[in-house]
């Protein structure tokens, strides 16, 4: 290779919760091994930072949501994102990773030399783009490839198209742009949609605005949690706090699989558990059926949580309004519904979800030739069939993200020991033998449905077939043989 190119051996794409975990794991396991991040954005912790809405909280509990290696110690089981994004930060001063980060660099482009046994990354290194800064190309040579972007795009979020949003005239934006100068205080509020980021929005917000709305078209299965763990509060008057965050941590991870399972086993039990509750917190005046009442079952899509039912409490006590219909169109004073009802408005909020752009959207190739994700396999659920030194993170979609991306982290950490104790330079997923196709993300969410075309194959057995399973992952990511026959050191 002619050309001279700064050269690590692990290159980690992206400086968020994963990406930053990642690097942890690196510092923890393989200490002798280079690395550096790359970061698009100007600041770390990826969704933590870019996200400014009121009351932006974590959606999983903290004890799970939380690195292995660092347990959660705050005793808010749901966390305010301004808390995450301080643990974040704080994992990455602990274990020295702050200065190993590039920020500003955008990666675009990677390729796979068998010559030099190595991948090339392109990013664009970008100086103040906001204003008017310049752009550069920069290369970067490195033995692993660790993208840590997970598969949302952060860019811009799912909207709609509506009917005359061009003639309301109040603030109109999707509420993972949210303007930094915005006003709400006694305003007139409406929150387009039921997910996590409009059960945030309005039971924060109401108690600011004059009237705040939440507009769905379908209802979401919303839980109630505890905004603090009463065993964690228990065992830490016995244990030391280290011992009962991890005690709890299990109780958390074993709940979570037992209510997944429940919910593919028994829906119908577990849709009127959830539906009792919230006949409890409502009173049995309140049209339950009508506004809470998903036409699926549990965990056909994901579950909210709320903590200590406060977004019940608002509703309860006259600060906000749930209205199930759908959107006619926009007018100068607020939406048209297609029940003839009028939603007046001065702010309007899309809370309308995510869209996907899977591992970032960077164009992978081997020797040139440009490789499509779509095509390929996932070999347990982090790295491509076919495509050497390259692993990516994809966390749970029906327990927390973190758990699996922690597992990935390890991993990782686990092959890079073995290619240095065998002096081996490349390891490869192959298929070996039949395999069957399965959907990778087996989701009804709006934003999986929307994007299944763009991302890559899950097969119908191992180790090419992603469970969904902690317990399951556990036992085979981190204390499984890495001698499997269809990954191929080299």
């Amino acid at each position: 290779m002619s050309e001279q190119f700064e050269s690590v051996d692990v290159l980690i794409i992206g400086a968020g919760l994963a990406g930053v975990g990642g690097a942890c794991q690196l510092r923890r396991h393989c200490p002798d091994h280079s690395f550096i991040i790359l970061e698009s954005r100007a600041v770390s912790g990826g969704t933590w930072d870019l996200f400014r809405y009121p009351g932006i909280r974590s959606d999983s509990d903290m004890y799970t949501y939380s690195y292995s290696f660092k347990p959660w110690k705050d005793k808010s089981t749901i966390a305010d994102g301004h808390k995450i994004l301080s643990y974040i930060r704080e994992a990455a001063a602990e274990y020295d990773v702050e200065r190993h980060i590039r920020y500003r660099h955008k990666v675009v482009s990677a390729d796979w030399s068998s010559a030099d046994n190595c991948w090339l990354v392109s990013a664009e290194r970008s100086n103040d783009n906001a204003n008017g800064g310049t752009v550069e190309l920069v290369t970067i040579r490195c033995k692993f490839v660790f993208n840590c972007t997970g598969y949302y795009d952060y860019e811009q979020g799912y909207t709609p198209e509506f009917a005359g949003t061009e003639n309301f005239r109040g603030p109109l934006f999707h509420a993972q742009h949210w303007p930094e100068d915005l006003e709400y205080k006694d305003k007139r509020v409406v929150v387009v949609g039921s997910g996590a980021t409009a059960v945030t929005l309005v039971p924060t917000m109401s108690e600011d605005t004059a009237s705040l709305v939440m507009l769905q078209r379908t209802p979401t299965y919303i839980a109630t949690v505890p905004a603090e763990d009463m065993m964690a509060r228990k065992l830490r008057k016995w244990l030391p706090d280290s011992c009962a965050i991890r005690l709890t941590r299990w109780k958390k991870v074993l709940f979570q699989i037992y209510v997944y399972k429940l919910s593919r086993r028994k829906p119908q039990e577990l849709r009127e558990l959830l539906l009792g509750e919230v006949r409890k917190a409502l009173g049995p005046e309140y049209d339950v059926d009508t506004h809470f009442t998903p036409p699926y079952n549990p965990w056909d899509q994901r579950l909210c949580a709320v903590p200590d039912g406060d977004m019940f409490d608002a509703i309860r006590k006259g600060r906000a309004e749930v209205v199930t219909d759908h959107i006619a169109q926009f007018n100068e004073g607020g939406i048209q519904l297609k029940s003839g009802k009028q939603l007046d408005a001065d702010i309007v909020i899309l809370a309308t979800g995510l869209n996907l752009k899977f591992a970032g959207g960077i164009r992978y190739s081997i020797d040139g030739k440009v490789r499509d994700l779509t095509d390929q396999f996932i070999y347990r659920g982090m790295m491509f069939s076919g495509m050497p030194n390259l692993a990516f993170t994809v966390g749970y979609t029906n327990s927390s993200w973190t758990l699996k991306t922690d597992l990935t982290g390890r991993y990782v950490c686990r092959l890079l020991k073995k290619m240095t104790r065998g002096g081996y330079s490349s390891v490869t997923p192959q298929i070996k033998g039949e395999l069957g196709e399965v959907p990778m993300l087996d989701f009804d969410a709006g934003y999986v449905l929307r994007a299944r075309d763009m991302m890559p194959k899950n097969g119908d057995r191992l180790p090419w077939k992603n469970y969904q399973n902690y317990i399951r992952d556990f036992i085979s990511l981190r204390l499984g043989s890495l001698n499997d026959k269809e990954l191929e050191f080299s």
